[in-house]
Order: C-alpha cells, then sequence, then structure tokens
C-alpha cells in the first residue's frame, strides 16, 4: 500500500530546495558506506515532529526509525548545519521579497515558555509573566525572518540577555544598523554593546495605556504568532537549550521553503 503521507511532508518544489543544502553522504565524497537511508523520509521525520509536538519514539512507522531520524538531527544541530540551510534561505526569501540578502533593521524581544520534567540546564523563574522555565530571545529583519536566537533561563532580564543577543546576532548580519526594542531594554549595558557593534539602540515607548500596535514593534510579535503554530514549541521539551534553538530554525525554515516553492 502506497504512503498516504502528511501535511508537513515537504512537497517536491520544496524538496529540490531543500536536498542540494543537507550535507552530502561521505561516499559521495570518496569517504565511507553508501547511504541507505531514505533523506527525504528522515526530513519529513522531522518536520512531522516540529509541526505537531510529538516525542521521537512516537513518530509513525511509515517514517524511518526514530533512533536514525535522531541521529541526523543531532549530528546536524552539532555540526549547524539547521541554522546554515536556514541563514540560506532567510537570503533568499529576502531576495524574491525585492530586498537585499541581508538586513540592516532588526527588532529584538523575548518570550517566556514553561519547560518539563526532563531536565537540563538554563531554567528559572520569570516573575514578571510568572512562568518558570526559559525564554526564547530572538531578533528578526523588517520582515519577520530570525537573524538570531538565543535560549536561556527565564530568570535573566531581558536587558541582560539582549547583550548576547545583539553581539550575535551582528556577527550573523554585520550590515545591521538600527534595532527597535520595546521599554524591557532600556540600560547602559546593552547601549554600549549597541554602539560597541556600530547599531543604533531605538527603544519604542508606548504613548497610550492598554493595547497598541506599536511602530515596527508589531513584526517581532507576528514572528511568535508564527512559530506558535509548531507545537514543539508550546513548551521548551529539550534537556539543552541548543536544541531548542534549532527547533526555532527548523519552524522558520518550513516557513520560508513554502514562500519559496510557491
Amino acid at each position: 500500500m502506497p504512503r498516504q503521507g502528511y501535511p508537513s511532508d515537504v512537497s517536491d518544489a520544496e524538496w529540490e530546495i531543500i536536498e542540494p543544502l543537507l550535507p552530502a553522504a561521505k561516499s559521495e565524497t570518496g569517504r565511507g558506506r553508501r547511504r541507505t537511508v531514505d533523506l527525504r523520509g528522515v526530513y519529513n521525520a522531522i518536520r512531522y515532529l516540529t509541526r505537531t509536538g510529538c516525542a521521537w519514539e512516537l513518530l509513525p512507522n511509515d517514517f524511518p526509525p526514530p533512533k536514525t531520524v535522531y541521529g541526523y538531527w543531532r549530528k546536524w544541530e552539532k555540526k549547524g548545519v539547521w541554522q546554515k540551510i536556514h541563514d540560506e534561505l532567510r537570503k533568499r526569501v529576502r531576495e524574491q521579497e525585492g530586498r537585499s540578502k541581508t538586513a540592516t533593521g532588526g527588532l529584538i524581544d523575548s518570550q517566556s515558555v514553561k519547560t518539563t520534567d526532563i531536565g537540563g540546564s538554563d531554567r528559572g523563574y520569570d516573575g514578571g509573566k510568572k512562568i518558570n522555565g526559559r525564554k526564547r530571545h530572538i531578533m528578526v529583519d523588517t520582515l519577520g525572518l530570525l537573524i538570531t536566537v538565543i535560549v536561556h533561563a527565564a530568570n535573566f532580564a531581558d536587558s541582560t540577555s539582549a547583550r548576547m543577543v545583539v553581539a550575535d546576532a551582528h556577527l550573523n548580519e554585520p550590515t545591521l544598523e538600527h534595532i527597535w526594542a520595546d521599554q524591557g531594554y532600556r540600560g547602559d549595558r546593552l547601549q554600549r554593546v549597541a554602539d560597541s557593534c556600530a547599531v543604533e539602540l531605538e527603544v519604542v515607548e508606548r504613548t497610550e495605556p492598554g493595547f497598541a500596535v506599536l511602530p515596527k514593534r508589531w513584526v517581532v510579535e507576528r514572528t511568535f504568532a508564527w512559530l506558535g503554530k509548531y507545537r514543539r514549541l508550546s513548551k521548551d521539551y529539550e534537556r539543552l537549550p541548543q536544541m531548542s534553538e534549532c527547533f526555532v530554525y527548523q519552524a522558520m525554515t518550513s516557513l520560508m521553503l513554502k514562500r519559496l516553492a510557491v
């Protein structure tokens, strides 16, 4: 009986884009055995897990074995493959939208999420949000596409951990000139980091009480809404913060592939 497929599977057009970006088998470089695993099946399994939020061992049987899928995921995470693929696709989407490959403007914000009893490091209590867990601290461009993400304990103040985000974003995107942030990012230490990166930091103030759509700030909030469609990100299920970061990159990669394959 032919495999029916899942809504999370890559289309043929998406696979044509992503396949050349995945690491080649060792046999193709003259070393090692020939790859016998269905690489598209592995990638579909990772997409399925990211979209549905299931555990690795609960992947459906029509995917490659869970240990094989996890093995590829972990090996490529250690080599930085997921971020490299993401960054390449972001350049292509920006060009498709008539922008330059690299961004000059960025927006920063954080999202506190609960963790589970799986254990691991970098966990804390966010007194403002009343959440025990971790923070996803992101920088996006003016299209809402991810520039960088750093996952850390939720008890870190935004203005403190933002220094790492700004520095990392500047390394990933040296063309950054301007960053928009909310009032939680006031502080001389963050301003000094921005100055050292030759980036102008603009804190967008609220002009009236209650809810209001703030200039530029809504872009990063929309990115969090995009990430919210991927159930693996509903909580932080990971033992290692870098694994959490990879799932954010994977979610954004799925979103960009859809755009590029149109």
